[in-house]
C-alpha cells in the first residue's frame, strides 16, 4: 500500500492544497472544510478539528496539518425540498429556481436537519424556516437554502481565520454540489473570496491515488495540481455591507433554533 488517507483529507491534497491557508470545501451531503495549517498543529478555540492533513515520508518535517469543520446539511437540505416539499423534481434544479428571484425575499433557512455541526455543534438545533409572507414562493424557499449552504461555509471559515491568523486567498470546490453555477457565485459573494473549481469534482478519489503516486515516485506535487486542473474562477460581485448583512440575518435565525429540542423534555 502506497497511499492511505481519510476521504477529506484525500480530498484537500486532490485540489493541491499544499500551501499553508489553502483551504477547501466539498460539497456532498454536507459540507466539508479543511484548511493547510502548515507544519504545525493548530488546535482551535472555535471547537473545529485538529488533523493531520498527510505525511509524505517518515520524519515529523514531512508532515502537514489541517483544521476541519463539518457542516451537517448542505446537499441533504436541497434533497429534503425534492423528497420532503416536492419543490423540485431533481436537485439540478434548485441552482435555476433560486435564480429566479433576485433576492430571499427576507426568507431564512435554518437547516438543521440533524442538529447543527461545525462552528455550533448543537445536537439539539432543529430546522427553521423564518420569514414568510404572502409573498414567499418557492423560489424563495430554493435560494434561502443555497444561501443557508453558504452561510454555514462561511461560518466555518471564519472561524479556521480566527484559530490559524491566516486569511485565504480563495476557497478551492469540489463535490457534486461544486457543479451548481449559482451556489458557487452566491459562495464566492458570501465570503468576499474568489470560489475556484478545479476540473476534477470527485477530488477525494483523486487524491488517493495522487498520494500513492507521490508515494511511489510516479508523480510530482506539480503534477498533482496540473491534473486536478482548473475549470472556473467564481469572483464575489456583492459589496461587503450587503454580504455581512445577509450572513448577519442568518446568523440571527441560526441562534434561533439552536437548543431547540431540549424544549420537548
Amino acid at each position: 500500500m502506497a497511499g492511505l488517507a481519510g476521504d477529506q483529507q484525500a480530498a484537500l491534497f486532490g485540489q493541491a492544497c499544499f500551501d499553508r491557508g489553502d483551504t477547501k470545501n466539498t460539497y456532498g451531503t454536507g459540507c466539508f472544510l479543511l484548511m493547510n495549517v502548515g507544519e504545525k498543529p493548530v488546535f482551535s478555540r472555535s471547537d473545529l478539528i485538529a488533523t493531520v492533513a498527510w505525511g509524505l515520508g517518515p520524519g515529523t518535517e514531512n508532515v502537514r496539518y489541517a483544521l476541519e469543520g463539518s457542516v451537517f446539511a448542505a446537499g441533504a437540505a436541497v434533497q429534503w425540498l425534492r423528497d420532503g416539499l416536492g419543490i423540485i423534481a431533481a436537485s439540478s434544479e434548485i441552482g435555476g429556481l433560486a435564480a429566479g428571484v433576485p433576492d430571499n425575499g427576507g426568507l431564512y433557512f435554518v437547516p438543521a436537519l440533524t442538529g447543527l455541526g461545525a462552528p455550533f455543534w448543537d445536537a439539539d438545533a432543529r430546522g427553521l424556516v423564518i420569514g414568510i409572507t404572502r409573498g414567499t414562493t418557492k423560489a424563495h424557499l430554493a435560494r434561502a437554502a443555497e444561501e443557508a449552504i453558504c452561510c454555514q461555509t462561511r461560518a466555518v471559515l471564519e472561524a479556521m481565520k480566527v484559530d490559524s491568523g491566516v486569511v485565504p486567498p480563495l476557497l478551492k470546490v469540489d463535490g457534486g454540489g461544486a457543479a451548481d453555477q449559482f451556489l458557487l457565485q452566491l459562495q464566492a459573494d458570501l465570503l468576499g473570496l474568489p470560489v475556484r473549481r478545479h476540473r476534477l469534482l470527485e477530488s477525494t478519489a483523486f487524491g488517493a491515488a495522487a498520494l500513492a503516486g507521490v508515494a511511489v515516485g510516479f508523480w510530482s506535487l506539480d503534477d498533482v495540481a496540473r491534473l486536478a486542473g482548473q475549470k472556473e474562477t467564481f469572483r464575489p460581485k456583492m459589496s461587503e455591507p450587503d454580504r455581512d448583512r445577509l450572513h448577519g440575518e442568518w446568523m440571527r435565525a441560526a441562534e434561533r433554533s439552536l437548543g431547540w429540542a431540549r424544549r420537548e423534555t
